[in-house]
């Protein structure tokens, strides 16, 4: 009996890792989930913007202070970015900002955190 206890254990302890994500899954993930989320209008390279700027870099940079200009929203915003204030505005740039900047909200928190964790390895 404690044989088969102890092999239960043992064995839903290896199921539970194997499945576990790593911190190498979990990168790669949130840089699947950039893509597929911002991709379409943002770089992850710096100075390379789309229809909307680059964030390569954008942790700890002031808002709207990169050379990209078709959003003027964040132009003299004393806002510099951190993940508190970025999560608030992934969450609904609208509110955030006082004018419409980006097409949609990130409304799963566990979305923008992946996201704003892949941000700061930019």
């Amino acid at each position: 009996m404690k044989n088969l206890l102890l092999t239960t254990v043992m064995g839903a302890f290896a199921l539970a890792m194997a499945s576990a994500p790593t911190i190498a899954s979990a990168d790669e993930d949130a840089e699947k989930l950039f893509k597929k989320r911002c991709a379409a209008c943002h770089s992850a390279e710096a100075g390379k913007h789309l229809s909307g700027p680059s964030l390569a870099g954008i942790m700890g940079r002031k808002a709207g202070s990169t050379d990209f200009t078709k959003y003027t929203g964040l132009k003299g915003s004393s806002v510099v970015w951190d993940e508190n204030n970025l999560d608030e505005f992934l969450a609904d740039p609208k509110k955030f900002v006082g004018e419409k900047t980006m097409a949609y909200k990130l409304k799963k928190e566990d979305e923008r955190k992946a996201i704003i964790e892949y941000l700061k390895s930019l």
